[in-house]
């Protein structure tokens, strides 16, 4: 079952959202066709092997087979690609695996398939593999199996077309559906109109013997396809590097440049874009919004202050130009946070909370410039408000601790987040005393 529904997936995914019709691509067509569907050969094959029944030549006669009949509607989706759908219906004794029938019964089948070409509509001759999924009605009895097979149309004339094909149809319910071949034949018929050939314009009349029109004739012109000066009998005023300074004024006249400086550019010595005039770092690359200089690392790690979220604390790339946060410390801070302890149902830090707490403290001591982000929150038992209430207070109990040791409150934010952000169940003791916790995260930046 793993396999059908991964390749049920996966033809899926081969089919676009949209598509551009063209010549190429099949139109919309519906016809019908008659079909046999051989239940003995596929018997045959899986209680002995294809090889055996190929050669004791015992594939099923047509007498051994049902007839039916179906409609069929197909859709050009790309140029090697078609979706196909058929209803067809024949009158059999169902070889249901876990039923027994005595007579013959209407047999309602449906499926859709795509249809991977092998040429495109612009062929008469179009071979291609089909695979889909279908589903079938018999009496009260329903079933879906997976038709796998190859087939072939002809194009007639963008009107019409003859198609056959053969699949084998591989049963998905295996209690209400068997395997079984099933051979069709048929005819369609295109509902929409075939497209008008393009008419293309002729093209415009000759230009005129004036090719760069600059006003004198190409037979005067001595530079016809270049704009030029009558003076200059048609070609432009001599100026290589096209700066405006002719170049038997231009001491650059290959590299454009200005006036004030004889035709060459305004120098540029580190190459940054940034003239020496108005470039305060003259021989080294920079940006304009720095006047020339490279982007500051006011802390000298390495990381320019534009990408270091600690300009002023040395740190690494990993962590975004701030310090790296000791394992230690974590530790630390991580134990302190699992013995935050409140009385029920307040915001009233107990007494066994201090201890941890005030190693909390001492690790900010240590580490004048980190951070610390207090983040409180609750099980499930009362209301919504009440818990957002109660975990706002506690995170705000904690904060309020640090700060009576001596810590900025400016290094500290407390949020409440009530009991939108369990991490186990509420449902059990364990799990709501799991989402009853403060939880501690140190940084160096908000």
């Amino acid at each position: 079952m793993k396999k059908i529904l991964s390749l049920l997936f996966a033809l899926y995914l081969l089919v676009p959202s949209g598509f551009g019709q063209d010549d190429e691509i099949m139109p919309k067509s519906l016809g019908i066709s008659f079909f046999l569907n051989d239940f003995v050969t596929a018997s045959r094959i899986r209680t002995t092997s294809l090889s055996s029944v190929l050669r004791n030549k015992s594939v099923a006669k047509f007498s051994e087979m049902t007839p039916g009949i179906a409609v069929n509607y197909y859709k050009g989706i790309k140029r090697h690609l078609d979706l196909a759908a058929s209803l067809g219906g024949s009158f059999i004794r169902y070889p249901m695996p876990s039923k027994s029938f005595a007579n013959n019964n209407f047999l309602l089948e449906a499926n859709a398939s795509v249809n991977f070409k092998l040429t495109s509509e612009k062929y008469w001759f179009q071979p291609y593999l089909t695979a889909g999924i279908g589903g079938h009605k018999y009496l009260g009895y329903y079933g879906a199996f997976m038709p796998l097979g190859a087939g072939f149309k002809i194009n007639l004339f963008d009107e019409a077309y003859i198609l056959a094909s053969s699949t084998y149809r591989v049963p998905i319910t295996t209690e209400t559906a068997n395997y079984h071949f099933q051979h069709s034949i048929g005819v369609l018929g295109r509902l929409t109109k075939k497209k008008e050939p393009v008419v293309i314009a002729p093209p415009p009349p000759p230009p005129p013997a004036d090719r760069d029109g600059d006003g004198i004739i190409d037979t005067e012109d001595k530079c016809p396809d270049v704009k030029g000066l009558a003076k200059y009998q048609g070609c432009p005023v001599p100026d290589t590097d096209k700066d405006g300074i002719n170049d038997e004024e231009d001491k650059c006249p290959t590299v454009a440049g200005l006036a004030r400086y004889q035709g060459c550019p305004v120098p540029d010595t580190d190459k940054d874009g940034i003239n020496d005039e108005e470039d305060k770092c003259p021989t080294v690359a920079g940006l304009a919004r720095y006047q020339g200089c490279p982007v500051p690392d006011t802390d000298g790690d390495g990381i320019n202050d534009e990408e270091d979220r600690c300009p002023k604390l040395k740190g690494t790339a990993a962590n975004q130009g701030c310090p790296e946060i000791k394992p230690e410390d974590k530790k630390r801070v991580e134990v302190a946070a699992k013995n935050i302890l409140f009385v029920t149902g307040k915001s009233t830090l107990q007494s066994k909370s201090f201890k941890g707490l005030n190693e909390v403290v001492a690790v900010m001591n240590e580490n004048p410039d980190m951070l610390l982000a207090i983040d409180g929150h609750t099980d499930s038992d009362g209301s919504e408000e009440m818990n957002q209430k109660l975990s706002d207070g506690r995170a705000a109990s904690v904060k309020a601790y640090l700060v009576s040791k001596g810590i900025d409150e400016a290094r500290i934010t407390a949020t409440g987040h009530g009991e939108l952000e369990p991490i186990a169940t509420n449902k059990t003791a364990a799990g709501k005393q799991q989402n009853r916790r403060s939880e501690l995260t140190l940084s160096y930046f908000k």
